[in-house]
């Protein structure tokens, strides 16, 4: 399920109608800074697309009317999740898209989910505000290797996040463990050191500090 902070709700939003003109339109564009904005119905529920102000531009340039419905140009007609959705469609909708409409249960414009927000999601998830380093650590993706290796760190610490990678160019897994703003270099290094005694390679270290 998608939290609800993530999605900026409809009231917050620059919208247009379906019956806006493609001039009209281009004005909404240039006065609110966005290069696109949700196109609704005519109740203002129903989520019919996107209008860029790219392809507006591109309208003009070659002589088109601008006296044109904005539907005309509409885009990502298709491209929306519901608001009850599985999280990581959010991830597969989304792909180039500035944002992704959210519809509520009865299929009604909700709002948007950015990808800024979806950014500043994956820096709260990763912990970087509150951690001190990232360790970067190799496994073959056996059986029991994400316990053995978080058993080995809390050994010494907590450990404030967990993330897992898949990895197109190596084999196995690459797992990130951020560890809590309390740990120092030093013991990172003793941490490093149980790990490859237990046959975990740890590659890269990012020093959140920084």
């Amino acid at each position: 399920m998608i939290f609800d902070s993530l999605i900026k709700p409809k009231s917050q939003l620059t919208t247009l109608n379906e019956d806006a003109t493609l001039a009209q339109a281009l004005a909404t564009l240039e006065d609110s800074g966005y290069r696109c904005v949700p196109v609704l119905d005519s109740t203002g529920q129903i989520f019919r697309g996107n209008i860029y102000k790219m392809h507006i531009y591109r309208h003009k340039s070659r002589g088109g009317d601008m006296n044109l419905p904005v539907t005309a140009l509409l885009k990502n007609s298709t491209k929306f999740i519901n608001k009850n959705a599985a999280f990581y469609n959010v991830f597969f909708t989304i792909r180039d898209l500035p944002y992704i409409a959210v519809l509520d249960d009865d299929n009604h414009f909700f709002g948007i989910i950015t990808h800024n927000s979806l950014l500043r999601l994956l820096a709260e998830a990763w912990n970087v505000h509150n951690g001190s380093y990232v360790l970067n650590v190799s496994v073959s993706d056996e059986r029991g290797d994400l316990v053995r290796v978080a058993k080995e760190i809390s050994r010494f610490c907590q450990i404030a996040n967990v993330i897992s990678l898949n990895s197109d160019d190596k084999p196995g897994k690459q797992i990130l463990f951020t560890l809590p703003s309390d740990v120092d270099r030093g013991l990172v290094d003793r941490i490093i050191k149980r790990l490859n005694r237990k046959g975990y390679e740890v590659p890269e270290i990012e020093d959140l500090h920084r």
